[in-house]
């Protein structure tokens, strides 16, 4: 059992009206015992300098040793004898601790090593089972073959037209006309209806540009040219304004000069009012 030290009341005391803990008050008490004790003893108190404690490890190392001992090996094992070690030493120390940690850093920035052939290093993050793969099916839309359901479609509207057209054409309310005589051209001489609005043209224009560069090149070339002028893949009309504007601009013309030509020209080709001077049209 170990034996009670005394404590020095006086500390204890003092300690604990300053607001210490019970158990940093009795400790401290204690030590200033132990001290009072010593310091009664003759011994001398306070921290000793580096040289006497290692005359201290050399000491009790040679007495450990049997007093046989070199004082190398006493001063080798001194640092794990006593626990106290130079400044040299110290910085010995911690200078081949930080060799051994760079040594792992480096070891560990090597690159990793490759089998043969092989390029790239790959890493292997996780297994997913095949069940966790998420399937995505595409959409069923409506669709359906050109054959049968739109060819089909075609050939019977083409019968039904070509059958209205062969009725119409063997009544007698479109009668054919007598022959043409080449010795007498009628007045006003107009061309069909679907052709009136280039006549119409010719009455503004050049018959090389009226004839040949406005319907071929900037009637037919302009068609050709929306398609790359206009990219919009959207089949909405409030999405297409430049094709519907340019549509609609093409198809108010053609509309103009064709009832212009139809109904308001007169013999000669001259402007007439068909509600003054009668209405020079035949379809």
């Amino acid at each position: 059992m170990a034996e009670e030290v005394e404590m020095d009341q006086e500390v204890y005391d003092k300690l604990i009206a300053d607001g210490k803990s019970e158990r940093i008050a009795r400790a401290k008490a204690k030590a200033a015992a132990v001290r009072a004790k010593k310091k009664a003893a003759g011994a001398e108190l306070g921290p000793k300098s580096f040289e006497e404690q290692k005359a201290a490890a050399e000491a009790a190392g040679g007495g450990a040793s049997g007093g046989g001992g070199g004082t190398a090996t006493a001063v080798a094992e001194a640092p794990e004898a006593g626990g106290m070690m130079s400044a040299e030493e110290r910085q010995k120390r911690v200078a081949e601790a930080l060799k051994r940690k760079q040594g792992k850093v480096a070891d560990l920035q090597q690159p990793e090593a490759k089998l043969a052939g092989q390029k790239h290093t790959h890493r292997l993050l996780a297994m997913v089972p095949p069940s966790g793969i998420q399937q995505i099916k595409g959409k069923q839309e409506d669709k359906v073959y050109t054959w049968p359901h739109l060819l089909s479609s075609e050939l019977v509207c083409l019968l039904a037209v070509t059958a209205a057209l062969l009725l119409i054409s063997i009544t007698p309310a479109f009668p054919l006309r007598e022959l043409a005589n080449p010795n007498q051209t009628p007045n006003p001489s107009k061309a069909p209806w679907y052709f009136l609005g280039l006549q119409e043209l010719l009455r503004y224009f050049h018959p090389m540009i009226a004839g040949v560069t406005i319907p071929g090149i900037v009637g037919l070339g302009g068609l050709m040219a929306i398609p790359y002028l206009d990219k919009n893949p959207s089949v909405k009309p409030e999405n297409r304004k430049f094709a519907t504007v340019l549509m609609s601009m093409f198809l108010l013309g053609s509309t103009i000069l064709t009832l212009v030509g139809s109904f308001f020209r007169g013999p000669g080709f001259n402007w007439v009012w068909p509600w003054v001077d009668g209405l020079f049209f035949e379809i």
